[in-house]
């Protein structure tokens, strides 16, 4: 039976944690880009709505002018 150096295990155990922790930061880079994209996709979401809404008002404002054109 082959017998390991404690070298190679202690070696092993560096490297996995390393691993466990790089993934750990990993991990909490995507979530804070997920949570970005949802606040990004709720502003053009709102954006969208007031750009409708604008329209709508610039629209009233325009037949609001036609009529009182047609009044004078």
């Amino acid at each position: 039976m082959r017998k390991i150096p404690v070298a190679v295990i202690a070696a092993l155990a560096v490297q996995t944690a390393g691993a466990l922790v790089w993934a750990g930061g990993a991990a909490a880079r995507i979530a804070t880009l997920e949570d970005r994209v949802g606040e990004h996709r709720q502003v053009a979401e709102r954006l969208a709505r007031l750009e409708e809404q604008s329209k709508a008002t610039r629209a009233a404002v325009e037949r609001i002018e036609t009529r009182l054109e047609r009044a004078e």
